[in-house]
C-alpha cells in the first residue's frame, strides 16, 4: 500500500483520480472533479459554518462538499459519514455523541470516529475538538509492468530453520483479493483450516453484522462457505502476498515464511474496490478504516495470547498537507511488544519524481505529460520562487507562471482560474500553505486539468526558477523526463517516492530485491529479464521521506515470487496478463488454483512479515525497535558503494536464520556458522540428528551441537559416504539446539536450528 499529509484539493483529487483510473471511469471521475471545484465555489460564503484549519486536506474538501450540496438541495439529509482520526480534550464521549458521532476506537486523546457529513462542520467549530483527518483509500503496491523478474529460494521454505515455522505466532495480512479456499492456507497434509478469522470491509453480507462496515467471518466453517472477498473475482492480490508470508505449500515447493503460524485476515477497501462500494459509503473507506483493520488483527492476537506481525502491502503518496498525522500516532500506539506492522515501499522508484533547486541556481527542471489530462505538481520554497509550465506547441509554446510568495501563505489559500494552453481550456486550481513539517516552508499545488480539449500528448515543461531559492518540486498526478538537449529540463531525480503508511517511523518498510531473473510459465513460455541476481529491483521505491527520514528499513526478494493464485480470478478473468504468469495449474475439489509469478515490493513486505513472525516465534514480545535492531546487525549488506542505512537499501536484505540467531544469542557462539550449508541438510531425527548430503563424496565432516546456553552438548566426527546419514547424540525433546557441521568442503559447513 501508498498516502498522506493542512489543507485541500489534491490528496482528494488525486485520490479520485487513482479510483476512476483502474476502473474505467472516466466519466465519474469528471463528475466528481466538477463537484469539488464547486465546492469551492461557496467556500468563501461558507467559511462560518466550518473551521477549515482543524481538518486535513481530505476532510475539508468532504466537508465543503457536503456543504456546498445541503446548500444546493436544503431539505435533503445527507446521511453519509465519514470515518477520521478526531483529536478531542475533555469528554470526548459526549462531544461525539451531541454531535450524532460514534467513537470506533480510542488511542489517548485521538479517536476513530464515523461523523456524518451533515455534523462535520459543526463538530469542527468545537472547542476541545482539535483536529479532524483522514485520507483516501490506498492502491495495491504489486508492480503490474514488471513480473519477471525474482525471488530467492526463502519464500519456498528452503533456507527455514527447522524449529522454527511460525507456530504460535498469528500472521495478519490487510490485502484485497483472498481466495479463502485456496489449498495453500491448510496444513501441508490438508488437515487443518489455518485462517482464524476474516474480516470483509465491504461485504455485502451485513445482515446482523456487528462490525463498522462489512462483514466478520469467525468459524472456519463461515470462512470457507464464505469463499472469497467480495472483490475476490477481480482481485487475487491478497492471495498471492498471504501466500508468501504463511502459505503452507500444498503439495508444492512454494511453501510460505511462516508456514505454520495462524492467519488473520482483513479486506479493505483501495481504489480499485470503488465499485463494491455505494456512494453513499465511500467516505467511510479511508486511513482511519484501514487503522481499524490493523487494530482488529491485533485484537484477535491478544484475545488469543500470541504475538502478531502484520504485513500490508498497499500505500499512498506522501504530501505536505497533513493527512496522516494522526495516522502516524495511531499506529505509534498500536504497535509494540508482540506487534509489529511492515509495510511495502512502493514502486516509483523507477520514476522520475522529484526536482531539487539549490540556492544560487537559476533554475531547475525537468520535461512532464499530463496524464488523463491532468497535471498536478507540489512545489517546496522557503523564499520567494516561481514555478514556470510551458506547454509546447508546433506552431508555438505557451506559459503559464506560478508564485511562491511567504507573505501569501498567512492562511490557507486556494485560487481557481481558467488559462488556454495551445487551444485547450483549462482548469488552474493553486492552493498555498504551511508545510506540516516545518512552518517555514511554503507549499503550493498545482493541479491543471482540461475542461475543454485534451492535454493527453502535450509536452510540458516544469521549472524551479529563482536564483535566491532553495526550492523543491514533486509531480503528483503525471510522469516527468529528462531533456536530452537542454541542461536546465535535465534536472528530475528517482527520489523521495516512498508510500505511506511504510513512511510511519513505527512501521517497517520493505523494498524490493531480484534473484529469480526468469521464470517459465504453464504453457512453456519463459519470461526474462535483464537484471543481475542479488541487485535491487530499480522498480523498489526509494526515500528519504518527505521529513528528511532515511526509508526503506530493509529490502527482500520481491521480483518473480510463486505464490498462490486466486481460483475465482482465473475462472473470471481468462484473459488478462497476469494469468500467463501461471506456472502451475492444479485441481482440487474441482476447483482450479494456480501458482503465480508476481512483482513488486507488494511480496517483498511479506516474506519480511513472514521473517518476523519467526522471530515472534523465538522472541514473542519483541518489539518494532528491537527487530530493526535486529535487521540492522544481521542483514546482507548488498550495496559496496555506499554506508547504511541508506535510501536505496535500508540495511540490506534481510537475513532470516542470521536474525533468529541473533534472537536466540546463539550469534555468540564462535564455533557456529551464521549460515547454513549449502549442500547438506540438517533435520532432528528422534534423540539425534540426520543429515542428508546433495552430494556426498567421502568427505570428512565434524558435527557439534549447542545448547541455547552456548553449552556444547555433543560431538562427533564422521565421513559422509552416503545421501544420508543418522546420528544419535542423546538429546533431549521438545529443546531448541544449534547444530554446527564442519569440514574442509565449505559446501558443507555450516549450522541450522532444531528441535528434537
Amino acid at each position: 500500500m501508498e498516502k498522506h499529509k493542512t489543507t485541500v484539493l489534491f490528496g482528494c483529487l488525486g485520490y479520485f483520480s487513482l479510483l476512476c483510473t483502474k476502473s474505467n471511469s472516466l466519466t465519474m471521475y469528471r463528475k466528481i472533479v466538477t463537484a469539488i471545484f464547486s465546492a469551492f465555489v461557496v467556500f468563501s460564503s461558507s467559511a462560518s459554518n466550518a473551521d477549515y484549519s482543524k481538518m486535513s486536506a481530505y476532510v475539508k474538501v468532504i466537508a465543503m462538499q457536503s456543504r456546498n450540496m445541503q446548500r444546493i438541495a436544503p431539505l435533503v439529509p445527507d446521511n453519509r459519514q465519514l470515518t477520521a482520526f478526531v483529536r478531542i480534550e475533555g469528554n470526548a464521549d459526549s462531544i461525539l455523541a451531541s454531535h450524532g458521532c460514534r467513537s470506533l476506537a480510542r488511542f489517548g486523546n485521538i479517536h476513530i470516529a464515523s461523523i456524518p457529513l451533515s455534523s462535520l462542520g459543526r463538530l469542527s467549530m468545537s472547542g476541545n475538538v482539535k483536529r479532524i483527518e483522514t485520507g483516501k483509500s490506498c492502491t495495491a503496491t504489486v508492480d503490474v509492468a514488471a513480473t519477471a523478474v525474482n525471488a530467492t529460494p526463502v519464500y519456498e521454505g528452503r533456507a527455514l530453520p527447522q524449529a522454527f515455522t511460525g507456530s504460535g505466532v498469528v500472521m495478519g495480512i490487510m490485502d484485497i483479493g483472498f481466495d479463502l479456499t485456496h489449498p495453500n492456507f491448510f496444513t501441508r497434509k490438508m488437515d487443518r483450516y489455518r485462517i482464524c478469522r476474516f474480516w470483509d470491509q465491504i461485504s455485502a453480507d451485513t445482515v446482523g453484522s456487528k462490525m463498522y462496515v462489512g462483514a466478520e467471518y469467525v468459524t472456519p466453517g463461515e470462512i470457507i462457505n464464505y469463499a472469497h472477498s467480495r472483490d475476490g473475482l477481480k482481485q487475487t492480490h491478497g492471495t498471492h502476498t498471504l501466500g508468501i508470508a504463511a502459505g503452507s505449500g500444498f503439495i508444492s515447493g512454494y511453501r510460505g515464511i511462516a508456514y505454520d503460524s495462524d492467519i488473520c485476515l482483513v479486506s479493505n477497501a483501495v481504489s480499485d474496490d470503488i465499485e463494491f462500494i455505494s456512494e453513499n459509503d465511500l467516505y467511510k473507506y479511508t486511513y482511519a478504516t484501514d487503522a481499524l483493520g490493523f487494530k482488529y488483527i491485533f485484537d484477535y492476537a491478544k484475545e488469543q495470547g500470541r504475538p502478531c506481525v502484520i504485513s500490508f502491502s498497499e500505500g499512498s503518496h506522501e504530501d505536505y498537507r497533513g493527512d496522516d498525522m494522526l495516522y502516524y500516532e495511531v499506529l505509534d500506539s498500536l504497535v509494540g511488544p508482540g506487534r509489529i506492522i511492515v509495510s511495502s515501499a512502493g514502486n516509483s522508484g523507477n520514476a522520475y519524481t522529484y526536482i531539487n533547486k539549490p540556492s544560487g541556481t537559476p533554475s531547475a527542471g525537468s520535461m512532464a505529460i499530463a496524464d488523463m489530462s491532468i497535471l498536478n505538481l507540489t512545489a517546496k520554497s522557503a523564499t520567494d520562487c516561481d514555478v514556470r509550465i510551458v506547454a509546447y506547441g508546433n506552431a508555438g509554446n505557451d506559459t503559464l507562471t506560478v508564485g511562491i510568495r511567504p507573505s501569501d501563505n498567512d492562511s490557507t489559500q486556494e485560487k481557481n482560474d481558467t488559462v488556454t494552453l495551445l487551444g485547450n481550456v483549462c482548469k488552474l486550481t493553486t492552493e498555498r500553505y504551511k508545510s506540516c513539517y516545518n512552518d517555514n516552508d511554503n507549499i503550493c499545488d498545482i493541479f491543471l486539468s482540461a475542461i475543454d480539449g485534451s492535454l493527453n500528448g502535450i509536452e510540458f515543461s516544469a521549472e524551479l526558477v529563482g536564483t535566491e531559492a532553495e526550492a523543491e518540486l514533486q509531480i503528483i498526478y503525471g510522469a516527468m523526463y529528462n531533456s536530452s538537449t537542454h541542461s536546465h529540463l535535465a534536472n528530475a531525480e528517482k527520489t523521495r517516492n516512498i508510500h505511506s503508511p511504510s513512511s510511519a517511523p513505527s512501521v517497517i518498510c520493505v523494498g524490493s530485491t531480484i534473484h529469480r531473473t526468469s521464470f517459465t510459465n504453464y504453457l512453456g513460455t519463459t519470461f526474462e529479464t535483464d537484471a543481475e541476481p542479488g541487485s535491487r529491483d530499480k522498480h523498489s521505491s526509494t526515500g528519504p521521506t518527505i521529513d528528511g527520514r532515511t526509508k526503506p528499513d530493509v529490502m527482500a526478494p520481491g521480483t518473480n515470487v510463486i505464490s498462490s493464485y486466486s481460483s475465482f480470478y482465473i475462472e473470471n478473468n481468462p484473459e488478462t496478463s497476469d494469468i500467463k504468469s501461471n506456472v502451475k495449474l492444479f485441481t482440487v475439489n474441482g476447483r482450479t488454483y494456480a501458482w503465480n509469478a508476481n512483482s513488486g515490493t507488494s511480496m517483498a513486505s511479506p516474506v519480511v512479515g513472514g521473517a518476523i513472525a519467526l522471530w515472534l516465534q523465538a522472541k514473542p514480545d519483541l518489539t518494532p525497535s528491537e527487530a530493526l535492531d535486529v535487521i540492522k546487525r544481521t542483514s546482507r549488506i548488498l550495496d559496496t558503494v555506499n554506508e547504511t542505512p541508506n535510501n536505496l537499501w535500508g540495511y540490506g536484505e534481510i537475513d532470516v536464520y542470521r536474525g533468529l540467531l541473533d534472537i536466540l544469542g546463539i550469534d555468540k557462539i564462535d564455533e557456529v556458522d551464521a549460515t547454513m550449508p549449502s549442500a547438506a541438510r540438517i533435520m532432528p531425527c528422534g534423540r539425534g540428528v540426520r543429515i542428508i548430503f546433495n552430494r556426498p563424496q567421502g568427505q570428512d565432516f565434524s558435527i557439534r551441537v549447542y545448547s541455547m546456553g552456548g553449552t556444547l552438548v555433543a560431538q562427533k566426527a564422521m565421513k559422509a559416504t552416503s545421501e544420508e546419514v543418522t546420528v544419535d547424540m542423546s538429546l533431549q525433546a521438545g529443546n531448541v539446539y544449534a547444530v554446527q557441521l564442519s569440514s574442509a568442503d565449505g559446501s558443507i559447513s555450516g549450522s541450522s536450528l532444531i528441535r528434537p
